[in-house]
């Protein structure tokens, strides 16, 4: 399974940053591999809440169909994801204040098809390319939110 962590300090208080996240008509917005939204549940999405997503990460589009698991407005929400080839995918968001602004912590796991082996090939093909993407996502967010 391959981790990717990334964090920011974002000027804007977390109520405001956690109503950003948890926005499906926003991904396009901030999320840097996000292409299309598929079928969702109305913002703000809460536990139990489904979505469908398309990404592109080096030039492959793929589907997820992710589910909230917990949703502790405005401090944390746990996706789950499901997709191509039984590839799954869990999502963490933390929101923290600090001072006047918020604090967001990102955590994700993917889970390549085809067990150790796919891990491997996975790890080769994607590189260093969704770290990257995760902090140039986190950076898009804060100025999104720091320029209201």
């Amino acid at each position: 399974m391959k981790a990717v962590n990334a964090s920011i300090d974002i000027d804007a208080p977390p109520e405001e940053v956690w109503d950003a996240l948890m926005d499906p008509t926003r991904l396009r917005e901030w999320v840097t591999i996000h292409r299309k939204l598929g079928s969702s549940a109305d913002p703000p999405l809460e536990v139990g809440d489904e979505l469908d997503q398309t990404l592109s990460l080096r030039g492959v589009s793929f589907k997820v169909h992710w589910t909230v698991r917990e949703a502790d407005r405005p401090r944390r929400a746990v996706w789950e994801g499901r997709g191509p080839a039984r590839s799954k995918s869990r999502t963490v968001y933390e929101v923290h204040a600090n001072g006047d602004g918020t604090r967001f912590d990102y955590h994700n796991e993917f889970s390549a098809p085809g067990g150790p082996l796919g891990s491997a090939a996975s790890g080769v093909v994607m590189g260093g390319g969704p770290q990257r993407e995760a902090k140039a996502s986190l950076q898009r967010l804060k100025k999104l939110l720091e320029t209201r």
